[in-house]
């Protein structure tokens, strides 16, 4: 019997520093509505889905980040509707936000996403291992990209977990970038792997395209969901936050690596697909058998080696 599960991207445009926690959530219940409608039994939200995209700018107050920005219980009273509504329609949901936690009397941040089952309840949490940008203020760039000085590595690792009748992971934005993390989940069995993203139009570090940016995300979306034989769904908040734009294409990708659905807007925008969670078995019996054909025993410099050396081999 085939295994179908109808998912969904749920896109979110832009949200202002001055839009409150409760017309977010809103605009997300609105969205869960809307798939519910379509008959859709899993939802991806965005990364940071509750606020603006903070770490764009510097804030010399680490309590005003916290109270502005951090989520010291999930689900609060603020986003309880939404976990309400998900058990009401019976659909389950990731959903990404900024975590405060009080760990060994020490307060810890971290990019987190969490899996919720369509019984309201959450079943999994990630903590975002790949942080890019930067700690040091940049008074001179164009915006800020503070990842590293707001939030510290996640330190869950990549698991994955059975909902649904499928085995998830959840991975956020520059996670997406690293094959490792994607081949750590499928490691594990993973059939589907979610991730929400903010990315900036511009690149702080070096001109680069807008639209040279779009073709990377869309490549490495593509490659990653057929290089792990994986269905794979990558959700934006895009759009011109206070002015500062970031892209959209949130887009749903077959095992196959071929789009099967994307946004056309930057705006709140619901795309969803029926997804045949066994039609990556093949691939996984042959070209992409791991049992057959992986060599871990060659791959040591994975693991020993965090920044590049030249080696040359003499002889």
């Amino acid at each position: 019997m085939t295994r179908k599960l109808h998912v969904a991207a749920a896109q979110l445009g832009a949200v202002h520093l001055a839009d409150s926690r409760e017309s977010v959530v809103n605009r997300l219940r609105a969205l869960l509505a809307q798939a519910h409608a379509r008959g859709v039994k899993f939802v991806v939200f965005p990364e940071t889905a509750l606020t603006t995209f903070f770490p764009r700018y510097w804030f010399d107050d680490p309590r005003e980040v916290d109270d502005r920005f951090f989520e010291r219980t999930m689900p609060s009273p603020v986003t309880q509707p939404l976990f309400d509504d998900a058990k009401r329609y019976g659909i389950g949901f990731y959903l990404g936000y900024a975590e405060l936690t009080e760990q060994e009397g020490r307060t810890r941040r971290f990019n987190t996403a969490i899996l919720v089952s369509p019984a309201g309840e959450i079943v999994g949490k990630y903590r975002k291992v790949h942080l890019p940008g930067h700690a040091e203020h940049k008074p001179q760039a164009a915006f800020q990209h503070l990842e590293k000085k707001y939030f510290e590595v996640g330190d869950l690792g990549f698991r994955t977990w059975r909902m649904q009748d499928a085995i998830m992971g959840m991975l956020i934005c520059n996670d997406r970038r690293w094959p490792e993390a994607f081949r750590a989940l499928t490691l594990q069995g993973a059939e589907l792997v979610t991730l929400g993203f903010n990315t900036p139009t511009e690149n702080l570090h070096y001109p680069e395209p807008p639209a040279l940016r779009v073709h990377h995300h869309l490549i490495m979306a593509q490659a990653m969901a057929f290089m792990n034989a994986t269905w794979l769904i990558e959700t934006a908040k895009c759009g011109f936050e206070d002015g500062f734009r970031m892209f959209g294409n949130s887009l749903i990708v077959a095992p196959s690596g071929e789009i099967v659905a994307k946004t056309v807007t930057e705006d709140d925008e619901l795309i969803n697909f029926d997804a045949d969670l066994d039609l990556a078995q093949d691939l996984k019996r042959t070209m992409f058998n791991y049992a057959a054909h992986r060599r871990p025993e060659h791959y040591r410099i994975l693991i020993d080696r965090v920044g590049a050396q030249t080696t040359p081999q003499n002889g």
